[in-house]
């Protein structure tokens, strides 16, 4: 009897390891998706990847955009205070124009010496700023930097459309004519 009983219960610990499967196998099958499911999460997954790059496209172009309006902004500035200091430059002009006539026109030496050094003062004053005088005096009239006034006949030997006088100069800051130099031509 004890070799029966011992066969006997070699088959029944045989028959239930065969009946329960063990606990990992249990918990893989357990947490396996279904076809189904598998297929709506993907979906979903493929639905936030597309949002996800719009936003980016999104936050790309805003950036862009953003980054255009400063520059445009910081030009902009830029300019109006170029305009600005040339604006108040300008309005010294006639003052200049005074100032060489009062020279020309002064008998008396230390008067005259002392308005050279003004002139000389705003002359500095200018090339800091980088104006350039126009001063077009024997050259060719050029109508992008000079403003005839008068045409003379030319005398012997002269050509014809060659700056005679120089009226009033003219001013220039980076190629760009502030004042054009207002001149007397020949015909």
């Amino acid at each position: 009897m004890n070799e029966n009983e011992n066969e006997n219960k070699e088959l029944t610990q045989e028959s239930a390891e065969d009946a329960v499967p063990p606990a990992s196998q249990e918990s893989a099958e357990e947490n396996a998706p279904l076809p189904e499911e598998g297929a709506k999460e993907q979906g979903e997954l493929a639905e936030a990847m597309a949002l996800a790059e719009d936003y980016k496209r999104k936050w790309y172009s805003v950036t862009a955009e953003y980054e255009n309006y400063r520059r445009r902004t910081q030009n902009q500035s830029a300019q109006r205070y170029t305009e600005g200091r040339t604006d108040v430059i300008s309005k010294l002009f006639p003052i200049a124009d005074n100032l060489a006539r009062a020279v020309a026109s002064c008998k008396e030496e230390q008067t005259k010496r002392g308005i050279e050094l003004v002139v000389k003062a705003f002359e500095k004053i200018l090339e800091e700023e980088k104006i350039e005088e126009i001063c077009p005096l024997g050259e060719a009239f050029d109508a992008g930097t000079c403003e005839a006034i008068m045409a003379v006949e030319p005398a012997e030997g002269e050509e014809s459309g060659v700056v005679k006088e120089v009226y009033r100069k003219g001013y220039a800051l980076q190629g760009k004519v502030l004042r054009y130099a207002q001149v007397v031509v020949t015909k």
